[in-house]
């Protein structure tokens, strides 16, 4: 059988396969290449920037828990100006789509930043992380409400040609309305799904274990749940998924192609294996051949 065609065209994004190393799990892509070559990824999203340099929350902010982790990380971040004079020029040299992903505490700010990125012609596609609180809503994140996430959208691409992904929260009633919010707000693409709040008790003192009480969940234990997420978000917009949450190998991953992702991110099975993304795309091409499907957009959109 003649070499397996893995490109997937995202619209004005072109990934060479559908393998998308995700954010906070990836750092800045530098870190991995001890571990894979950068080429051999459809593309990787960077950790989340903010305008200035964040320190995250106190310790500890890690746990393991059953079949996953919790992180209250709090997008600790070197800012954007290290990142577009330190780390930036070192990515121009590999041959992947590198994706940004960037948040803001208000509307100026997102805007502010995807300004500066807009600029950067190494940069191949935004990713907006709306799992924030607003600090001008009294708090609300702006992945909670359809109407608040539209605004900061709407705000992002008036000032961006980039593809621009918007990253969903899945801790609403009803992602399809965010979904909605957002992709008549111009988005380009939708990642689905960031982590799910969760919490771990010490037994020990009887409070929580994080310093922050709650954090993400994230790794297999979420997978039903995102899968289930992305085939209904799937199936609420025009513009692609990208299905995240709990990929930990080949089958995983053709499990959220099947369910109406475009392309996947993979993320805590990076710090299990820092060369999993790689693996994944090799089996995701063997189980190609196998079934004698000659292109990954060839795999079928369950009904």
């Amino acid at each position: 059988m003649a070499e397996i065609d893995l490109t997937v065209d995202l619209g004005k994004l072109v990934l060479n396969n559908p393998v998308i190393a995700a954010s906070g799990t990836f750092g800045y892509g530098l870190e991995y290449t001890d571990f894979l070559d950068l080429n051999d990824l459809g593309g990787f999203s960077t950790k989340g920037l903010s305008l200035k340099p964040k320190v995250g929350n106190p310790v500890p902010r890690v746990i393991e828990t059953s079949s996953g982790m919790l992180n209250s990380i709090g997008l600790e971040n070197i800012g954007l100006e290290a990142f577009l004079s330190d780390k930036l020029p070192q990515l121009q040299k590999f041959n992947t789509r590198v994706i940004v992903n960037f948040f803001g505490d208000t509307v100026q700010q997102y805007v502010d930043m995807s300004s500066a990125l807009t600029k950067e012609d190494s940069i191949d596609a935004l990713e907006m992380n709306v799992s924030c609180p607003n600090v001008e809503e009294g708090g609300l994140q702006f992945s909670s409400d359809p109407v608040v996430l539209n605004q900061v959208v709407d705000a992002v691409r008036k000032v961006t040609d980039k593809f621009l992904i918007v990253k969903l929260s899945p801790n609403v009633t009803d992602i399809t309305l965010l979904a909605k919010a957002a992709e008549d707000a111009g988005a380009d693409a939708l990642s689905v799904c960031n982590t799910f709040v969760g919490m771990k008790v010490d037994l020990e003192s009887g409070k929580p274990y994080l310093a922050n009480r709650t954090g993400g969940l994230s790794g297999p234990a979420i997978k039903p749940i995102a899968l289930n997420l992305v085939y209904e978000t799937a199936r609420a917009v025009k513009i692609p998924v990208i299905g995240i949450g709990g990929i930990s190998n080949s089958d995983d991953a053709i499990e959220f192609l099947m369910a109406g992702a475009k392309a996947v991110q993979v993320g805590t099975a990076n710090f299990i294996d820092p060369a999993v993304t790689v693996k994944i795309v090799d089996g995701i091409r063997e189980w190609c051949r196998k079934n004698q499907i000659s292109k990954i957009s060839d795999i079928k959109f369950s009904k």
